[in-house]
């Protein structure tokens, strides 16, 4: 049988309260350098889609595996790194949305524990 509400929760102590507001900064910081990573590997792809788009399938070019450097054809790369950027655009999304949801936890914790940050 469940319990009635959180109402009853016990305070935690202003140390205990701080500890899991940093935590909770240091994981969205963390989820914050990833995108901005991921963006800057996204636009690196555009532009390399930018730059083979216009030329010809049979046109001879090179890409870097696996810290291999092989001669291939661009019509066998340009769908690769597409394929590539989309992946990244979607861990973008992902990520997006979990740091939407981390912030959300972040000022529902303040919330109710009464906690404000003043900024410096």
């Amino acid at each position: 049988m469940a319990t009635s509400s959180n109402t009853s929760e016990k305070r935690p102590s202003d140390q205990e309260i701080v500890s899991q507001l940093n935590s909770m900064k240091q994981e969205m910081n963390a989820i914050a350098q990833k995108l901005g990573e991921l963006e800057m590997e996204k636009d690196e792809h555009q532009l390399v889609v930018d730059t083979m788009k216009p030329l010809e399938g049979d046109r001879k070019c090179f890409r870097l595996v696996g810290g291999v450097l092989v001669e291939r054809t661009v019509k066998d790369v340009l769908p690769a790194v597409e394929t590539n950027m989309d992946g990244i655009a979607n861990i973008i999304k992902q990520l997006v949305t979990q740091y939407k949801k981390k912030e959300q936890d972040f000022e529902a914790f303040q919330k109710k524990w009464g906690v404000q940050i003043k900024n410096q």
